[in-house]
C-alpha cells in the first residue's frame, strides 16, 4: 500500500518540471491528484503522462477566478487532504534593472498566488491535512540578479510559520519544501559558465532530480512526518547549509 494511499491531493503547477514529477510520485503513492496549469496543452499532456488517478484545471493562481474554478471542480468531486502551492515564476533582473512588472509578476504569481491557494482551498481541505509550500534556496542565499525571486520565497516561509500556529486547532500541519537547483528547463536553459558556477556552490557537485524533490514532498504530505510542521526542509545537494 502506497504512503498516500486514498488522499486526495491539489498541486498547482503541476503539468511541467517539479510539479509534474511530484503528481506522478503522489499517484504512485496511492493519492488522487488535481494538478492546475495555465497551458491548456502543457496541462493535457502531463495528465496523459500521469495516466489514472488525475484531474487536471487549467488556470493561472494569480487569478482568484480561476483559483475558484479549481476549488468548484475539487468540491464536486469532494474533499481533499494535502495542498501543494508550487506554481511559481522566476526571472532574473539586478537591482538597477528591476521594474513595476518584474515585482508585480513574481509577487503575484509566488505570493499572492499561493497565500489564495491555501485561502481558498481550506473549506475543502480535511482537518489532520498537509499543506506544503514550495520555497527555493534562493531565499535562503545571495544570489545576483535574482534577488526579487528570493524575496518571494522568504514571503513563503513567514506563510507557514504563522499559518502552522493559526490552524493548529484543525491539525492541519503546514511546511515548505525548498529546492535547490534542480534539473528543470530553467536551469538546463543556463549557459555552460553559469552551470559551472552553479553547481561548483553544490557540496554534492551536481543539480538535483525534479523526482528526488518528489519523494521529500511524499514525505511531507505522508503520515511519515506526522509530528513535523513549521519546518523548511530544503532539497539542495547542500547549498544552503554552507
Amino acid at each position: 500500500m502506497g504512503k498516500l494511499q486514498g488522499k486526495v491531493a491539489v498541486i498547482t503547477g503541476g503539468s511541467t518540471g517539479i510539479g509534474l514529477a511530484m503528481a506522478k510520485r503522489f499517484v504512485a503513492e496511492g493519492a488522487y491528484v488535481f494538478i492546475t496549469g495555465r497551458r491548456k496543452k502543457e496541462l493535457d499532456d502531463a495528465v496523459k503522462e500521469i495516466g489514472d488517478n488525475v484531474t487536471g484545471v487549467r488556470g493561472d493562481v494569480a487569478n482568484p477566478a480561476d483559483l475558484d474554478h479549481l476549488y468548484e471542480t475539487v468540491k464536486a468531486k469532494g474533499r481533499i487532504d494535502i495542498v501543494v502551492a508550487n506554481a511559481g515564476v522566476a526571472e532574473f533582473a539586478r537591482l538597477e534593472s528591476v521594474t513595476e512588472e518584474h515585482f508585480d509578476n513574481i509577487f503575484n504569481v509566488n505570493v499572492r498566488g499561493a497565500l489564495f491557494t491555501v485561502q481558498k482551498a481550506l473549506p475543502v481541505l480535511n482537518d489532520g491535512g498537509s499543506i506544503i509550500l514550495i520555497g527555493s534556496v534562493a531565499s535562503a542565499k545571495g544570489t545576483p540578479a535574482f534577488t526579487v525571486y528570493g524575496a518571494s520565497k522568504a514571503a513563503i516561509r513567514n506563510f507557514v510559520r504563522g499559518w502552522t500556529v493559526e490552524l493548529k486547532d484543525r491539525r492541519i500541519r503546514c511546511n515548505v519544501l525548498s529546492p535547490g537547483p534542480i534539473a528543470t528547463p530553467l536551469v538546463d536553459a543556463q549557459s555552460p559558465e553559469v552551470m559551472e558556477k552553479l553547481v561548483s556552490s553544490i557540496p554534492m557537485g551536481r543539480a538535483g532530480e525534479p523526482d528526488e524533490v518528489a519523494k521529500a514532498a511524499v514525505f511531507l504530505a505522508s503520515d511519515d512526518s506526522s509530528f513535523i510542521t513549521g519546518v523548511e526542509l530544503f532539497v539542495d545537494g547542500g547549498r544552503a547549509q554552507i
